[in-house]
C-alpha cells in the first residue's frame, strides 16, 4: 500500500469526549470517525484490525467443529417476551414497529433466536451436539455510551452457541470454548485472565469472562497472589470477616449533630471507620431494600439483583425513604420491621461485629456499643458485601489483590433455561422429549481491538501486536527530494512483493519528521528507514516499535531481515 493512497485523515485536535487512549488514537489516526453518539465508521486501518481478529476468531473456532452462520439483525418481540427477557433488557434494548404495528428488536444478542432456529430442524438425540456461531454487529442503547469502542450502541460481536443432550456435553463444549478462547486472545497478543464471572441477563448456572488487564478497564478483577482463583469482583462470595472485639454494654443513643456520612459519623465519635455499619437503600423493582454492610465495605448490587431476581436495581429517592420512614444519614435496622414493602438485609460481616456504631433512625443521632446479632432483630442475613484487596482468598486462605480489566470474551452454561421457555426439545434413544442443554460464548471483536490498544501504547502512538496490526511495517524514504533515495525506498518495496500486503511505502512529499511520527502513532511494528545513512554507508534502518531496538543492515538484506524479525514478532505473539 503506498500511504499516499492510504485513506487515514489524521486529526490534530481530539473531541472533548475522547478520555480513553484507544479512541483518542483511533480517532487521531484516522481509524474511524463518529457518526452519533456510540456509533462509529472504520476507516481502512481499523477495518483490517478488526478483520485480522475476525479470521484469528475463525480459525480457532472453526477447530472446535462450530460452524458459522448469519442470522438477522431484526428480531421479532414474541421471541423475547416468552423467555421473559423483553422487559429485563429494559431501555438498553432498540425496539421497532413495523408498518402493522408488531413489534421488533436490534439483537443485543442472539440466544432466543437461535433456539428458535435450532429447534426447527433438530428433532434427535442423533443430532446431537450442535455448535453455530456467527459475527455480526449487535446493537444496545447504552445510557452512557463512551470510551469510543470500549461501550459504544453498535459493535462487532462474536456469537456462538452449542446445543447437547445433557449437562456432560455442555461441559465438554464449554472446555472446547474456553481453551478456543484463550488460544484467540493469545494470537491476538493480550495479557488477559479468564476470571469467574456473573451470567448477568444471559442467566445461566456459570460463566467466565476473558479481561484483558488495563488501567483503564471498567470491569473489577479479584484475584489470589497464592493460587489461580480470579473473578470479577461481583461474581464472588467473600468469606464473613470474624471480629475480635468483645462488648457487654447495652447500646447507646448519642447526639451526632449534622454528622450524616460515615466519614463524618465516626470522626466524631472518634471511631474507626471499621466499626461502623453502613446504610445503604435500594428500590427494588418497587421493594425497598435497606442493605447494611460495614463501613469500610461496598454492597455488591449484582447480588442484591440476584436475591430478589429483580430487573431493576436504583438507588432510593426521598419519596422512597419517606414512604418506609427513614431518615436519610441515619439509617439502622433498630427498631424497624420488614414488610411487604420494605425488606432489610444484613451482611454476615456485620452480624458478626460488637462495639460498633451505627444511625438511631433519628436525625442527629446514632448508637454507639451495637451488637447486631443482638440489636438487629428483624432482619435478612445474606451475603451482600463486595470483596475488596486484602481480604482472603475463598479458595486457599491467601491474599486478594484487585486490578482493573477490559472484558473481551465471556462464556456461558445457559442449561435449559432457552429451551425450556422456547420448548425446544428433542427425544432421546427412548423416545422421551428433553429440552437442549445449552451454552453460549462471545467475543467483542471491536472492543479486542480497543482493548489492545489500552495495553500497548505510549506516549506517541499505538504498539500493536504483529498479528493485529494493520500494516507489519512500514518503509520510510527520509528524502522526498532525492530521487535516489525514493528509487531505493520503491525497490525494497518491490522486492517485499510476496508479502506487500503488510507494507506500507510512505511516498507523501512531506518532511522525515512527520512521517516518523505518523508511523509511531498508527503504531506499524516494524519501521525500515532509508535515508542519510543508507547514502552514506548502503545501510538502511530497521526500527521495531515495541522494543525500540534499531539495526542497521546493507539495503540488499533489509528484506529478508524484516521478514525475519516479523517472524519473531509473531512466534512471541508481540
Amino acid at each position: 500500500m503506498l500511504a499516499s493512497r492510504l485513506y487515514s485523515p489524521t486529526l490534530r485536535e481530539l473531541p472533548a469526549d475522547a478520555v480513553v487512549v484507544s479512541h483518542q488514537y483511533m480517532l487521531k489516526a484516522g481509524m474511524m470517525r463518529k457518526i452519533g453518539n456510540g456509533i462509529y465508521s472504520f476507516l481502512p486501518l481499523a477495518w483490517r484490525s478488526i478483520q485480522k481478529v475476525e479470521k484469528i476468531i475463525r480459525e480457532e473456532i472453526n477447530k472446535t467443529g462450530a460452524q458459522e452462520i448469519m442470522m438477522p439483525i431484526v428480531q421479532p418481540a414474541e421471541l423475547w417476551q416468552k423467555t421473559g427477557r423483553w422487559d429485563v433488557f429494559g431501555p438498553e434494548m432498540f425496539k421497532l414497529k413495523d408498518r402493522n404495528d408488531r413489534e421488533y428488536c436490534l439483537g443485543p444478542t442472539h440466544e432466543e433466536l437461535v433456539t428458535s432456529l435450532i429447534q426447527m430442524d433438530t428433532t434427535s438425540y442423533k443430532q446431537l451436539p450442535v455448535s453455530v456461531y456467527q459475527i455480526q454487529n449487535k446493537y444496545r442503547d447504552e445510557k452512557r455510551p463512551r470510551f469510543g469502542l470500549m461501550r459504544s450502541r453498535e459493535f462487532i460481536m462474536k456469537d456462538g452457541y452449542t446445543f447437547d443432550a445433557d449437562e456432560e456435553g455442555l461441559d465438554k463444549q464449554y472446555k472446547l470454548m474456553y481453551d478456543a478462547y484463550t488460544r484467540i486472545f493469545t494470537r491476538c497478543g493480550l495479557t488477559f485472565r479468564p476470571v469467574i464471572a456473573d451470567s448477568g441477563a444471559i442467566g445461566g448456572s456459570g460463566s467466565h469472562e476473558f479481561e484483558v488487564l488495563a488501567d483503564s478497564g471498567e470491569a473489577d478483577i479479584v484475584y489470589c497472589e497464592n493460587c489461580d482463583f480470579a473473578a470479577n469482583i461481583e461474581a464472588v462470595d467473600p468469606l464473613t470477616v470474624k471480629c475480635d472485639i468483645h462488648n457487654d454494654k447495652e447500646k447507646e443513643l448519642v447526639e451526632t449533630p449534622g454528622q450524616h456520612t460515615i466519614e463524618m459519623v465516626c470522626d466524631f465519635l472518634h471511631a474507626p471507620v471499621a466499626q461502623s455499619v453502613k446504610a445503604v437503600v435500594y428500590n427494588v423493582d418497587g421493594l425497598v431494600v435497606l442493605a447494611m454492610v460495614r463501613g469500610d465495605h461496598e454492597v455488591n448490587e449484582t447480588k442484591i439483583q440476584h436475591i430478589y431476581n429483580a430487573i431493576n436495581v436504583d438507588m432510593a429517592s426521598d419519596e422512597d425513604l419517606k414512604k418506609v420512614g427513614l431518615t436519610a444519614g441515619y439509617i439502622s435496622p433498630i427498631g424497624l420491621k420488614r414488610t411487604k414493602d420494605f425488606d432489610i438485609l444484613v451482611d454476615p460481616t456485620v452480624m458478626e461485629m460488637q462495639d460498633a456504631c451505627c444511625g438511631a433512625n433519628e436525625k442527629d443521632k446514632h448508637y454507639i456499643h451495637v451488637n447486631p446479632a443482638r440489636d438487629f432483630t428483624d432482619v435478612r442475613v445474606e451475603t451482600i458485601r463486595q470483596i475488596q484487596e486484602g481480604d482472603v482468598c475463598p479458595h486457599c486462605g491467601g491474599k486478594i489483590v484487585r486490578c482493573r480489566g477490559i472484558e473481551v470474551g465471556q462464556v456461558f452454561k445457559l442449561g435449559t433455561k432457552y429451551s425450556e421457555a422456547l420448548h425446544a426439545t428433542f427425544l432421546d434413544n427412548q423416545g422421551k422429549s428433553h429440552p437442549f442443554v445449552m451454552g453460549c460464548y462471545g467475543i467483542g471483536v471491536t472492543r479486542t481491538v480497543a482493548a489492545s490498544i489500552e495495553q500497548n501504547h505510549d506516549d506517541d502512538g499505538i504498539i500493536w501486536p504483529v498479528a493485529i496490526a494493520p500494516y507489519e511495517a512500514v518503509i520510510v524514504p527520509a528524502n522526498n527530494k532525492s530521487e535516489e533515495v525514493m528509487a531505493a525506498a520503491r525497490k525494497l518495496y518491490e522486492d517485499m512483493e510476496d508479502s506487500r500486503d503488510e507494507v506500507v511505502l510512505d511516498d507523501r512529499n512531506e518532511r522525515a519528521g512527520i512521517k516518523f511520527k505518523d508511523a509511531d502513532l498508527i503504531g506499524y511494528p516494524v519501521r525500515v528507514t532509508i535515508g542519510k545513512k543508507w547514502q552514506q554507508s548502503g545501510c538502511v534502518e530497521i526500527k521495531i516499535r515495541r522494543s525500540g531496538e534499531v539495526v542497521e543492515v546493507p539495503l540488499e538484506e533489509a528484506k529478508d531481515k524484516v521478514l525475519e524479525i516479523l517472524k519473531t514478532l509473531h512466534a512471541n505473539n508481540q
